[in-house]
């Protein structure tokens, strides 16, 4: 059997020996699938599989095994490739061989008219790294994987030299392009960048379609992309979806060598191909740039957190990883009240935030989220701008939207499908499940908003409200639903909606509030931020439930506070509160709803609402 360095090293070789052993069986594809899944789970084997989101690619082997933690940004259309085809060499010996998991065929001449050519069809996925990962949310600590540089394989190489394409033209053809050129042309489409970093999303550039770019999501990004080449079961990923996906690597700058001659065809005869240029060179990019990933085996990703286990934790298991949960709780929020200076109940309430989540949709009702406002913040000051690292350092995913004038007139945010080069042309909305969205309204000045503004400003009223981004198809919008945490830095409430305000009030007033600021953070030792970390990914992720026996006292609580003023308890009210005190159970550790959680919830809705009238008559003028 294979040793670990042998199918990780050279999983091309296992693909082979299974086919060859196959005799023409269908069941050697699933014996493949089965092989490395099995190898993966021994051992944590997994873990010495190298990464391309912490290793550069130069330092990878062409067609070893690799591991990439990412998002689905774009799907293009299906196409053809030949699964199987017979080649013949100097001596007239003819090979079936196998063209799964690769892009080119190897082994001598191909006969194109032989009978035992299969032609089969996969699917291709844009992904990119999962936007807004926060510097410390790296797995690399985890990784046993060891590399080294490979030397057949330059990194880099954006173009190629003349002397390079007259050298590659004069040598024989040693194989021809496995993935046949021809497209099926429905459903949606790819993307990117030539670029290491995303360029801003500014509408200015929205129509550059000249240029390739790596498309990430949010502008700043830098990392991978990769078209990931899916084989079977496609239609149960979505856009959007966070996966780690097992593959072979493919990098063969041959790669680039047939894209250039498409495009040169294309431009000579257009009649001739399919496709438009701006098309080509979006789905066909350099390998050095946008590697090629064959899908082995693909892991949906229900967190990007790497101090949890990847999967869907079971109550039962988070039982020992939330062991000293009280006292983390109360760790955190003594934390978060120093950082909003001195204001426990704005903590209590960032901590709810934090622990919120989407756990089901009733009709297009979002159950669980929990936009919070957080009004009275200084907009002299950059404090907002600290409160947002406090936020990154808690939480695996994040982005900071400054709602200035010029951010909301220019900045793309709402993805759009472009036509020409058939992808998805990313926004800074295009996000993963469980990202905090943090909307600084300190920011916004005076001014107009002009129509790409107002239109930014509904699509964010829409995630708040509904929890869903409308992508624009040029001739309608088709609705994709999210879940994302929103929260709201203002001096006055919000112009957005949410789901709670809370006007902080401070406590403190230290002299220099960034040195201040630091030295809070700077208090807080790793591995007592470890410990955040898993407590708020870990809360998020209990199962809740309230029993019959609450209900029906719930139901008669709010009778009985209707009843001398019917005004003071909407049904809207009730809802708000019945999603604070579910917050309020499971950042206890709690999965069931006590009549104590009830009366908590309570109390901290009354002095939530008591702090929001009473500024409201000091303000006068706040709706």
């Amino acid at each position: 059997m294979p040793t670990v360095h042998d199918w990780i090293n050279n999983p091309l070789a296992v693909v082979d020996g299974l086919f060859a052993q196959s005799n023409s069986s269908p069941d050697w594809e699933k014996k493949v699938v089965e092989y490395f899944k099995e190898k993966l789970k021994l051992n944590d084997a997994h873990t010495w599989v190298p990464s391309l989101n912490d290793v550069p690619l130069y330092y990878l082997k062409p067609n070893s095994l690799v591991k990439f933690r990412c998002m689905v940004q774009d799907m293009f259309d299906p196409e053809f490739f030949m699964g199987v085809y017979e080649t013949n060499d100097l001596t007239s010996n003819s090979k079936v061989k196998c063209g799964k998991y690769k892009d080119i065929t190897v082994g001598g001449q191909v006969d194109f008219n032989s009978r035992n050519t299969v032609t089969s069809e996969r699917q291709t996925f844009y992904c990119v790294p999962i936007p807004g990962e926060s510097q410390w949310n790296s797995y690399a600590g985890t990784s046993q994987a060891r590399v080294v540089p490979s030397t057949s394989y330059v990194p880099n190489r954006h173009k190629r030299s003349y002397e390079e394409d007259d050298e590659m033209d004069t040598q024989p053809q040693q194989g021809v392009f496995a993935a046949g050129p021809h497209r099926k042309s429905h459903g949606n489409t790819e993307p990117k960048r030539q670029e290491t970093e995303a360029p801003s999303h500014d509408s200015s550039s929205a129509h550059c379609t000249s240029s390739l770019d790596l498309n990430f999501p949010l502008p700043g990004e830098k990392g991978p992309a990769c078209l990931v080449k899916v084989y079977e079961d496609w239609d149960g990923f979505k856009l959007n979806d966070m996966l780690e996906v097992f593959g072979i690597l493919s990098v063969d700058p041959a790669l680039s060598v047939i894209a250039d001659e498409r495009e040169a065809s294309s431009l000579l005869d257009p009649t001739e191909v399919t496709e438009t240029v701006e098309e080509q060179r979006v789905h066909s990019p350099p390998p050095s740039l946008v590697p090629r990933l064959h899908m082995l085996y693909a892991q949906p990703l229900v967190h990007n957190n790497p101090l949890l286990p990847s999967s869907a934790p079971e109550n039962n298991d988070l039982s020992s990883v939330l062991g000293e949960l009280a006292s983390v709780r109360a760790e955190l929020h003594t934390y978060l009240t120093h950082v909003l200076m001195g204001d426990s109940l704005a903590a209590e309430y960032l901590i709810l935030h934090l622990i919120s989540n989407v756990y089901s949709r009733r009709d297009v009702l979002p159950l669980g989220k929990f936009t919070l406002n957080l009004s009275g913040c200084p907009h002299s000051s950059p404090y907002t701008e600290h409160l947002y690292k406090v936020i990154q350092q808690l939480v695996p995913s994040s982005y900071r939207l400054c709602m200035s004038l010029h951010n909301m007139n220019n900045q793309r945010m709402v993805p759009r499908k472009d036509y020409t080069a058939n992808r998805l042309v990313s926004g800074t909305l295009q996000l993963a499940n469980n990202t905090s969205l943090f909307l600084d309204e300190t920011q916004l000045e005076q001014g107009q908003l002009d129509a790409t503004g107002v239109r930014n400003i509904t699509a964010l009223g829409n995630l708040i409200s509904w929890q869903k981004v409308d992508y624009d198809f040029n001739y309608h919008q088709m609705e994709f639903p999210c879940n994302i945490n929103v929260l709201i830095t203002s001096e006055g409430r919000s112009l957005l909606p949410s789901d709670s305000q809370v006007n902080l009030r401070p406590t403190l007033n230290p002299p220099n509030l960034e040195e201040y600021l630091s030295a809070v953070q700077v208090a807080q030792v790793p591995s007592q931020f470890n410990k955040y970390r898993i407590y708020l990914s870990g809360a998020r992720a209990l199962n809740y439930t309230i029993s019959d026996e609450i209900t029906k006292a719930v139901e008669e609580d709010f009778v009985e506070m209707r009843k001398d003023d019917p005004q003071s308890m909407s049904a809207e009210d009730l809802h708000r509160l019945l999603v604070v005190a579910r917050l309020l159970s499971l950042s206890h550790g709690q999965n069931t709803l006590s009549r104590d959680g009830w009366m908590k919830a309570k109390q901290l809705e009354a002095l939530r609402i008591s702090r929001t009238q009473q500024q409201k008559s000091l303000s006068g003028n706040e709706p």
